[in-house]
């Protein structure tokens, strides 16, 4: 009987040891796995027209095979209201993220920039998601403003994300808030809160929660540089949001987090582990020594819109910026 009962414990306690041993196997392919040079050695490239396609027809998803972990982000601001369907491309920085050399490349896209629609004729780039939303439904909406983006900067675009103001402000709640840099005065006059209104936030460092990041990064009317300064702001907003959730004391924490991201986000093709991964690869992420910031600049000008039919405010920009700044994002 005893050696029956000492047999049964021994068939257990090896049981024990088989799936606590296949579960650490487990656990380090999956690190294996989420490694960037193994899950990112196949990307897709979005805005690619399917095989045998009409000019009219949905957009597609390529996958194509890289050597090294390098591709190109494009986040997208918009400013869809909660109950609203569809809404404008509000804000665009495109990054190129290399992560073997953990460098990153940021630009920012004037919302008002002059783009060549197919079908339509020139617009507003901010334009671009919201008529596409409204005659196609949403996933269009949102594929058109990557494409325009990808055709106007002459790169291709790997991945995508988008979110509202609303989002971004739980994004920020879920961090505990954030440490931020305002460089310059700002006062708000058109937040979206009423108890803000005419708030001045003076130029220095803030632990901002996620409501007054939102009205910050929103403010544009009130700048001396109008949708540059807001720009500057947004990347600021950014760098505090990377360097919060990246921070040693948070990267135990970022599987879980990945995890509440799909709640802020209105759009994207990045799956749950392609955000691991790239958080994972970015840990103790330095803006001052990792990230390069520029923004194209054009000239304002009142040009006739192919899809108002009238006039409107529009920033035409040099192809020969475009393309001394695309050179970074190949």
């Amino acid at each position: 009987m005893k050696n029956n009962s000492k047999r049964k414990w021994k068939i257990v306690g090896f049981s024990v040891l088989s799936i606590f041993v296949l579960g650490i196997a487990a656990l380090g392919y999956e690190y294996y796995q989420l490694q960037p040079k193994n899950h990112f050695s196949t990307v897709p490239v979005v805005g690619a027209k399917k095989a045998s396609s009409s000019s009219n027809s949905s957009t597609a998803e390529e996958k194509v095979e890289v050597k090294t972990p390098v591709f190109n982000v494009l986040l997208i601001g918009s400013d869809q209201r909660k109950g609203q369907k569809i809404g404008h491309t509000d804000s665009m920085i495109l990054i190129h993220v290399d992560l073997n050399k953990n460098k990153y490349q940021a630009v920012s896209i004037p919302r008002d920039t002059r783009v060549h629609l197919d079908g339509y004729g020139y617009t507003k780039l901010t334009s671009v998601q919201y008529i596409k939303q409204a005659t196609q439904g949403p996933q269009k909406g949102v594929e058109a403003a990557v494409t325009a983006v990808s055709q106007f900067m002459g790169v291709p675009i790997n991945y995508y994300v988008e979110t509202n103001y609303s989002g971004f402000q739980s994004m920020v709640n879920a961090l505990g808030g954030i440490e931020m840099d305002v460089p310059f005065d700002v006062k708000l006059t058109h937040p979206w809160y009423a108890e803000n209104k005419n708030k001045l936030i003076s130029a220095g460092t803030y632990s901002f929660d996620g409501k007054m990041v939102t009205e910050v990064v929103h403010e544009r009317y009130s700048l001396k540089n109008g949708e540059y300064g807001r720009q500057q702001l947004q990347e600021e907003a950014l760098k505090g949001i990377a360097k919060t959730a990246l921070s040693p004391s948070n990267i135990t924490k970022l599987p879980d987090l990945v995890k509440t991201i799909p709640q802020f986000i209105l759009a994207t093709n990045m799956s749950t582990s392609d955000m691991l991964s790239l958080g994972l690869s970015a840990k103790n992420f330095d803006p001052k020594t990792q990230l390069v910031y520029q923004q194209i600049r054009g000239e304002g000008k009142k040009l006739y819109d192919d899809i108002l039919k009238a006039n409107n405010y529009q920033i035409v920009i040099s192809q020969d910026q475009v393309k001394d700044i695309a050179v970074n994002f190949q």
